[in-house]
């Protein structure tokens, strides 16, 4: 049953990880100093709990509602994260943590492709009612950040629920790209 946990709370640290990078190790990192739902401490990757590392996810976290990250950064930083929590997650349960970097990077990679490519088609929507590109993007993000917090806190205090989360961003990529289908095949049409 442990191993359950521990890979349903690496899935959803990944995975939130995905979906915004910066506050998911922010809340693994803190909680885990204090020993409450994960623990770190005794491990390879102990430094996820340090508050240097913390300190860090922190000002990037205000950067980048500053300043707008290429998404390539974005999306290399929350796979990267994603990795590392699912390894921390797996050593955190007496396990060979490498074994949780390409799982972790994997549920982070699903997770950022599926959320990105959903606030891109939301952006669009939007961006039809007048606001400002910039304060758009923001609000777009700070809606990430929310999903991205409440699905690392859930999958540490629910491990299992985590794995609904990954098959849901399964879903919502699937879904997405056929609804791309449909309005191309539609376009098509009108030629």
């Amino acid at each position: 049953m442990s191993l359950i946990l521990d890979l349903g709370q690496g899935t959803g640290l990944a995975s939130a990880s995905g979906v915004r990078p910066f506050l998911p190790p922010i809340l693994a990192g803190s909680l885990g100093r204090a020993d409450l739902g994960v623990d770190f401490s005794g491990g390879d990757f102990e430094f996820l709990e340090s508050i240097p590392f913390i300190a860090a996810m922190a000002v990037l976290a205000v950067v980048s509602y500053v300043r707008r990250f290429p998404v390539a950064v974005l999306a290399a930083t929350g796979v990267a994260l994603g990795a590392l929590l699912f390894a921390g997650s797996l050593t955190e349960g007496g396990r060979d943590g490498w074994v949780g970097l390409p799982l972790g990077a994997a549920c982070a990679a699903l997770a950022w492709y599926a959320s990105a490519r959903f606030f891109a088609r939301a952006e669009t929507r939007l961006a039809t009612t007048g606001d400002g590109p910039r304060s758009l993007h923001a609000m777009l993000a700070a809606y990430g950040d929310l999903i991205a917090l409440g699905l690392a806190l859930v999958s540490i205090l629910i491990p299992p629920v985590a794995f609904v989360a990954v098959a849901a961003f399964a879903v919502l990529l699937v879904r997405g790209r056929a609804a791309e289908e449909r309005k191309y095949e539609g376009l098509r049409i009108l030629r």
